[in-house]
Order: structure tokens, then sequence, then C-alpha cells
């Protein structure tokens, strides 16, 4: 299931390097907690970790492949992606922070779950996580053992990594929009940031290419 300790100890190494580099997901995730809060960043976490994953088994079982042959296939996924990506910076755009107009009705937080659901759709619909994954996990394989078994097993330590560095990015970020979201104006420009973040990302996603084979 798992390569030699040597070769285990610089799969963990790149892992942890790669993972402590920020990136979209990254950017995602502090995002959603400077704007709505530690709870929120801990269930994105957990939404692209899950997300991940199932990028993952798709590499496993053969989407990679898939993308790098098929255009359409990729050109789709990646537009829709790009397309949720914008939906939600729009959305936080044109959220109002509690407190903020003191003669409306304050709004209800938003559900756990479907931060959850929003963060597992960004990471699933990033079809270059697929393709980094299959690009990426067979430099540390065995050609003699299962390659789905391997590809799982190392693709689940890397997530795990990952987490741990997004967990460090939550924490962070929840300290700072402590100090930022003590007044309602803030909390506003907080939402705004945030919105424009998720815009830039799906612009970003739209405006990329496949990557080369």
């Amino acid at each position: 299931m798992l390569p030699d300790m040597p070769l285990l100890l610089a799969f963990v190494g790149a892992s942890l390097v790669l993972a402590l580099t920020p990136g979209p997901a990254v950017v995602y995730i502090v995002a959603r907690t400077v704007a709505q809060g530690r709870a929120c960043g801990l269930a994105s976490v957990m939404g692209v970790a899950l997300g991940n994953l199932a990028n993952a088994a798709g590499a496993a079982l053969g989407l990679a492949a898939l993308f790098a042959v098929s255009s359409s296939a990729f050109t789709a996924v990646k537009w829709a992606g790009a397309a949720y990506l914008v939906y939600l910076g729009v959305r936080m755009w044109l959220a109002v922070p509690a407190g903020l107009d003191t003669a409306a009705p304050t709004a209800p937080v938003q559900p756990l779950r479907r931060v959850f659901r929003d963060g597992f759709v960004v990471a699933l619909l990033n079809p270059k996580t697929t393709l980094f994954f299959a690009a990426f996990l067979p430099q540390f394989m065995d050609g003699h053992a299962s390659a789905l078994v391997q590809t799982l097993s190392l693709a689940g330590i890397f997530i795990a990594i990952a987490a741990c560095t997004d967990l460090m990015y939550v924490l962070t970020a929840s300290a700072v929009a402590l100090r930022l979201n003590r007044a309602a104006r803030h909390a506003l420009w907080g939402n705004r940031i945030a919105g424009t973040s998720f815009i830039g990302l799906g612009l970003l996603t739209a405006m990329g290419t496949r990557p080369p084979r």
C-alpha cells in the first residue's frame, strides 16, 4: 500500500511543501474564514478535503486519462467550477452582515452543511486536481503493486497533510478576522473581499488551460 520508508519520507516532505504553498483552495478557505468565522473555515477545510479525495479516486479510476485526451470533458468541468466560484463570490458581495442594518432583522447564520457542500463542490470541479494526482503520485508508486490501492493510500496521506496546513491557515485567518469583524463596516468589507477573491478564482479557473500531457 505504501512505498519504502525513504521514498515515503520524500513523499511526505514534497507533500508538505506543496500543501504549505498557497493555492486556490487556501485562498477559498481563508476568504470563508475571514468573512464567516472559524466554524465556516473548518467546514470548508473538510469539504475541500472530501472533494480532493473524490478527485484522487477519479485519477485512480482513469478520469485523468479522459481529461488528457478530451478537451471537451476538461473544458466542461473547468467552466462548471469557474461558474460556481463566481456565483459564490456574487452571493457574498450581496450578503449584509448582521448588525449593519439595525432596522432589518438579523439574517440567519449560513448552515455549516452548506459551507461544507460549497467547499466540496469547489474542490470537486477542479479537474487540475485530478491531473495533479495522476502526475504526482505515480512518482512514488511501485509498479508491481496495485495502482488503485497505492493511489488512494498516497492521496489520503497528501489530503491529510493538506488538511492540517489548511487548519493552520484557518486559525491564523480567524485570529485576524476577530479584529476585522468588531465593526459592522469591517464585516461588510470582509464579505466583499471574500466575494472578490471567489470571483477572481473563478475567472482564473475559466482562463486556465489544460496542463501539458
